[in-house]
């Protein structure tokens, strides 16, 4: 039987980020230097196949500091931990290493310097998030304050509207991140911003490559995890900038071939925390129902790299 013709639209950039990569590297290296078991608090990264994989290399992973032993190594996730964590981990005399994305490293030094010129923080993420419970967790309990939405602008409590700052999650959608901050401009006239987006390269390169690939793709996959805040911004922005159908799967055997019936151009991009095989995969998927023809939509170049800690570079 004939396969029927496709375009495939591949986003680009798309996938690991530098801050994942740096992660799972220091978590290898760790293996490498101290040998198995090496704990990890929380997920490295938000992606069951490359935690499965670290997993069946010797990592265990857990969700508080309270589940590892002393005298083993902990690596903290690239989400960032509250200031309490690493302060506990120096008082059990732990060995630990911090795997924090660098860019997430930023907005913690940012609140600690608005804190320090008596300004009260109020933080755009998402309730929960691990990367806003370790923002939130970098000052004292009330110094930082949560909205999540333009109507949480109106009802949020501060305590002196002439003294705030303001800092976000580094995987927020982009544009819904800009209303925010202009209703808290809007209601707070005095409030200091970021001197540099706090919304990271990454996040703002994959959500630039999926507007330029929704509005010529009969539909559009987004290759991450449920729980990864990157990836499921990704199915918003496609479906906002004209997509018919965006879905969110982990890999191929997620897909949902009866909803693509008919289609005759899909594009493909994947959250910072999903890995290139698992976009291989979703990709040869097609190529065994389909006639398929691949186009790269490429937004951004990028080069960034991260150095690991020195204390894995340095001999055992």
């Amino acid at each position: 039987m004939t396969r029927p013709p496709l375009t495939l639209f591949l986003a680009a950039p798309r996938g690991f980020c530098a801050g994942v990569d740096r992660a799972i590297k220091i978590v290898e290296m760790a293996l490498e230097k101290w040998g198995a078991p090496v704990f990890v608090r929380h997920e490295i990264v938000h992606n069951k196949y490359v935690v499965d994989d670290l997993r069946a290399k010797g990592a265990v992973f857990v969700e508080e500091l309270d589940d590892c032993p002393d005298d083993r190594p902990v690596i903290f996730s690239a989400h960032g931990v509250p200031k309490a964590v690493p302060a506990e981990a120096a008082r059990r005399e732990m060995v630990y290493v911090d795997a924090t994305c660098p860019l997430v490293s930023k907005v913690h030094i940012e609140a600690a310097r608005h804190a320090e010129n008596g300004l009260q923080m109020i933080m755009i993420g998402h309730a929960g998030h691990p990367e806003t419970v370790g923002t939130m967790g970098q000052l004292p309990k009330g110094e930082v304050l949560l909205v999540e939405t333009v109507d949480d602008v109106a009802k949020v409590e501060v305590r002196d509207p002439d003294k705030l700052a303001f800092v976000t999650q580094t995987t927020l959608s982009v544009d819904d991140t800009g209303d925010i901050v202009a209703a808290l401009q809007a209601r707070f006239p005095s409030i200091i911003g970021p001197h540099k987006e706090d919304i990271c390269y990454a996040t703002t390169n994959r959500q630039e490559a999926v507007k330029a690939v929704a509005p010529r793709a009969d539909a559009l996959l987004v290759v991450g995890a449920p729980n990864s805040s990157n990836s499921k911004r990704l199915v918003e922005v496609a479906g906002k900038a004209g997509c018919a159908y965006a879905q969110l799967v982990q890999r191929a055997t997620d897909i949902d071939w009866r909803a693509l019936d008919g289609i005759a151009s899909i594009g493909i991009t994947a959250g910072a925390s999903a890995p290139e095989a698992l976009i291989n995969e979703v990709i040869d998927a097609f190529r065994d129902r389909y006639e398929v023809t691949v186009e790269t939509v490429e937004t951004a170049q990028e080069n960034v790299e991260f150095k690991v800690p020195r204390v894995l570079r340095e001999p055992a």
